[in-house]
């Protein structure tokens, strides 16, 4: 079975690789599957806002900024 993901190429600040490198070894997760995972709960997320409820964040987010 081919994947049919989409690749790109993502330029991120070294120091929020490194939180986010932090985070997927504390998840058990490749970088890649941790961006992966932060970007469908966001899309998530948004969707279920626009629909006009916002469900909790899952364990292991970082809060939410102010």
């Amino acid at each position: 079975m081919a994947d049919d993901r989409k690749a790109f190429l993502l330029r991120a600040d070294p120091l929020l690789w490194k939180d986010i490198e932090s985070w997927a070894a504390d998840e058990l997760r490749s970088v890649n599957g941790q961006i992966e995972f932060i970007l469908r709960d966001a899309v998530r997320r948004r969707r279920k806002s626009a629909a006009g409820t916002v469900p909790p964040a899952p364990s292991g987010d970082p809060p939410a900024a102010a």
